[in-house]
This record gives C-alpha cells, sequence and structure tokens, in this order.
C-alpha cells in the first residue's frame, strides 16, 4: 500500500487560476481531494509547500534523452536513467522518442520500452513510445540520419506495430510521401496518433494529411516548410498550414533558443495555448554540463556539440536537438512567450494529456485524476516530484 500524502500551504495551478493557500490529498495513488481550504483529513506524509506552487506534473510527449543516456542506446538502464533525470525537473510522465534507425533498431528498442516500463519506479512514467521517422522528406531531415531515411514501407510498420504490442503511442512522418496518407489511416485504426514532421509538404498535401489521421505538427517550425514558390507560383508550407488548420495540434520546443521571443508570442496569439503543447525534445546532454556529446545511440549515433544551452551539428550549421528541460520550458514561456504562468503550465499538462488522450487521468489537479505532482517555487526551479502517489524527488 502507498502511504497517503498531503499538501498544505500550496498555490494551486489550474488551467484558469490559482488557488492560494489551497491543499491536496493522495491516497492510493490518485488525487482524492482538492480545497481551498486546510484538509482535515489525517495522512502518512505532510509536505508543507510553504507558499510554493503546486502543479499538475508536466508531460514530455517528445523526449530523446538526458543524464547522458538515449532511448536509441538499447538497454533498460538508459531507460531508466533518462526518466530518472528528467523527473528531477518536474516531468512525471513522458513518450520516449526514437530517432531515424533500420527497423532492427526500432523493434529492439519497444522491446526495451517494455522491460524498462516494469522497473520504472523512480522515474517520469512513460506513456507510450514515439517513434520518429524514418518516414521523412530528405530535404527537411535536420539531424536525422539521411542512411536510414525513406519513404513509408507497409510490410515494415505492419510488422513494427504488430510487434510493439500497443506500445506505441504516436508516430510521425512526413505526409506528403508516398504511401503517407495510408500510413496515417492506418495509425488511427491501431489508436497511434500519426504527426506531421520532417516535411516539404504545402497547403494541400496537409488538408489530405488532416483527412487521413494526422493531427499534430511535430516540433512547429523545426524542419518543416513555411511559404514557397514552385514554378514560380507561391504555395503556403506546413507552418502556415497548421496556422489555418484548427484540427492540428502544435508542439513546440519552448527552450529560447529554437524558437526566439516573436515566433513564441506568434504561436500563442494565432495557434493558442489550448493548441499548442511544450515538450523538451532533449536528447542525452539534457541535466548535462556543455561539451561534446552524441545525437542518437551511443556507439554509432552523430557526434554534437552543446553549447549556449542547445545541441549544435560540429561545423555549427544547424541544431543538433535540444538540452532542455520541463521547467525551463514553463520558465521560457512565462519570460520570452509572455503567457501567464498558469497557461504556461497548462501547455505542459493538461495540453499534451489531451493529445496523447490520456485527459481522462492526467494533466490536471483534481479528485480522481493520477496523482502526478510538482512543488516549485516562483522561479519554476522544481523541489518535490510525486509520481502515481510516490515522492520521487
Amino acid at each position: 500500500m502507498q502511504p497517503s500524502i498531503k499538501i498544505i500551504n500550496g498555490q494551486l495551478i489550474t488551467p484558469h487560476r490559482i488557488i492560494t493557500g489551497g491543499s491536496l490529498l493522495i491516497a492510493g495513488g490518485k488525487i482524492a481531494q482538492v480545497s481551498e481550504a486546510k484538509i482535515t483529513s489525517r495522512a502518512d506524509i505532510v509536505i508543507d509547500a510553504a507558499g510554493k506552487y503546486v502543479s499538475p506534473g508536466f508531460i514530455d510527449m517528445h523526449v530523446h534523452g538526458g543524464g547522458g543516456a538515449d532511448f536509441m542506446d538499447g538497454t533498460t538502464d538508459a531507460f531508466l536513467t533518462i526518466a530518472q533525470t528528467h523527473a528531477r525537473y518536474g516531468t512525471t510522465a513522458m513518450a520516449p522518442t526514437t530517432l531515424t534507425a533500420e527497423k532492427e533498431d526500432l523493434l529492439h528498442t519497444l522491446d526495451i520500452y517494455k522491460q524498462a516500463a516494469l522497473k520504472n519506479e523512480q522515474g517520469a512514467q512513460f506513456i507510450g513510445m514515439h517513434i520518429e521517422g524514418p518516414y521523412f522528406d530528405m530535404e527537411q531531415r535536420g539531424a536525422q540520419d539521411p542512411r536510414y531515411i525513406r519513404h513509408p514501407d507497409e510490410k515494415e510498420y505492419k510488422e513494427i506495430i504488430t510487434c510493439s504490442d500497443g506500445c506505441i503511442a504516436r508516430w510521425s512522418a512526413a505526409p506528403e510521401l508516398p504511401g503517407a496518407l495510408d500510413f496515417g489511416r492506418y495509425l488511427r485504426a491501431n489508436n497511434i496518433l500519426p504527426a506531421i514532421a520532417h516535411t516539404n509538404a504545402v497547403y494541400e498535401d496537409v488538408v489530405k494529411a488532416v483527412e487521413n489521421g494526422y493531427t499534430l505538427a511535430t516540433h512547429f517550425y523545426s524542419s518543416m516548410s513555411g511559404v514557397m514558390r514552385r514554378n514560380a507560383f507561391r504555395y503556403a508550407g506546413v507552418i502556415e498550414s497548421v496556422y489555418l488548420i484548427d484540427e492540428i495540434d502544435a508542439e513546440i520546443i519552448a527552450d529560447g533558443v529554437h524558437l526566439p521571443a516573436p515566433l513564441l508570442k506568434l504561436i500563442c496569439k494565432v495557434k493558442g495555448t489550448d493548441r499548442t503543447a511544450l515538450i523538451t525534445d532533449a536528447m542525452r546532454a539534457a541535466g548535462m554540463p556543455p561539451g561534446e556529446s552524441i545525437l542518437g545511440a551511443k556507439d554509432h549515433g552523430l557526434k554534437v556539440i552543446v553549447e549556449d544551452g542547445v545541441a549544435k551539428l560540429p561545423d555549427r550549421s544547424a541544431f543538433a536537438g535540444s538540452v532542455a528541460t520541463a521547467d525551463r520550458l514553463v520558465r521560457t514561456m512565462i519570460t520570452l512567450g509572455e503567457v501567464s504562468l498558469p497557461e504556461a503550465v497548462k501547455m505542459i499538462t493538461w495540453v499534451p494529456a489531451r493529445i496523447m488522450q490520456l485527459g481522462h487521468r492526467k494533466g490536471l489537479l483534481a479528485a480522481g485524476m493520477d496523482a502526478d505532482v510538482v512543488v516549485f517555487d516562483e522561479g519554476i526551479k522544481v523541489e518535490k516530484v510525486i509520481v502515481g502517489g510516490r515522492v520521487v524527488l
């Protein structure tokens, strides 16, 4: 039996307001009571928030690594290290994310996911794998390894999904590729979220993509087309399409580097905070000091350099991944995006929970929800983390 926990004297954050002097009771891994006043019920553990903020746990629906490990390392230790690293910064749930790779590497990573999920008791909860690639546009590959980029292969993706035993939650692909629309429909039929990524599509392609199940833009602005000319005619790209089509949600790397302040403000103004989720897209160097690192698997990944708060290709010609943690995302949206604290928190709790079809149990401080809770100060410095009713920090 898990001990009951009572949090007192907190500023409880909801999507619309902050409850000052609020209390929270946790029992059996669930939130049992939320109150604007003192809760009189006894609890095994009492946490005095001392006026600090109490928030739903942060949900990172796109993360590759952290603490010196990457999910493509293919070991349970790597999975657990990443989960524990990001939990220290407030992440209570995450979607482990792959890179473009051979089929065998993806199958192995999925097997390791299943093993690690059974052992994960001290880190952020795994909420399903995110397969990023290998079905991408070569021109928009970013730091993805071009050796493995290819068009959707029906035999391949059906085998991967069959072998996954339902542990794939989302899959990112370029929807303009041959076979990509059939792929999107197959994903939806298997309760997997298709996402638009590393793409050179135009508006007409995106409309068809939405009609075939693609309703999320992966790391919005990064590795996707904007307005372009083809045969002298101007076309709207994926960026403009995401703004225009209400059915598409956007996820953004709000580290303050991938997207500068003007773009963060534009996204919030046009797309809105209700349709925009914050992600770290973090690679193995998250939570580590600057210097040389590796993107992807440790034994055959891409060498990168971490400086200026971001990972770059060695020639510094492009970014090669984020080193952000969830607390940094919230801080950035407040200081650079100029949104309120409740809005920033909503973008990394309620919004990703809705997108990942977890809104019935995650993303809110409410009775009956999973007991995923974070306590932090005015500078968004995380001081206490509870995952599923277990105190992990």
